[in-house]
């Protein structure tokens, strides 16, 4: 099944994506090309352009969205062990604080027991809004 949204940037170590999942439409998915379960195991290349481009991610969504926060988290486990590494990325505004009655990991946890899958047309409108913002903050 082609990933919605697609690639929406990428750099030589690392690719930027829509997540999938209930966080949100505008939460993106910074994960590395190279295949690594641990960060200790990036190179010092990768580890250099991740602090770039998480920070270019946040504008991004800062410049699209206007949240009131972007959470950064890294998660890797897949039936409890560790696959591959990536960061999510989410815009959180007031509205989905309210709606949720949550914050900080409990707002994701709460998204996540609720469901709610961003609708496949939202998710491809936002990843083109974000490779324009993506060339602007290059």
């Amino acid at each position: 099944m082609p990933l919605p949204g697609g690639v929406i940037a990428e750099t030589d170590q690392w690719h930027v994506e829509h997540c999938v999942g209930p966080l949100g439409v505008g939460t993106l998915v910074v994960k590395p090309t190279r295949h690594i379960t641990r960060v200790s195991e990036m190179n010092m290349d990768e580890a250099e352009e991740l602090g770039r481009l998480l920070r270019r991610s946040a504008a991004v969504l800062d410049d699209l969205i206007q949240p009131e926060q972007i959470y950064v988290c890294l998660w890797s486990h897949a039936g409890g062990r560790p696959v591959h590494i990536h960061y999510v990325v989410q815009p959180v505004t007031a509205g989905q604080m309210t709606e949720y009655d949550a914050h900080g990991p409990f707002l994701q946890t709460a998204m996540f027991e609720r469901g709610e899958q961003p609708s496949v047309p939202a998710v491809e409108a936002f990843a083109e809004r974000a490779r324009r913002s993506f060339a602007r903050f290059a």
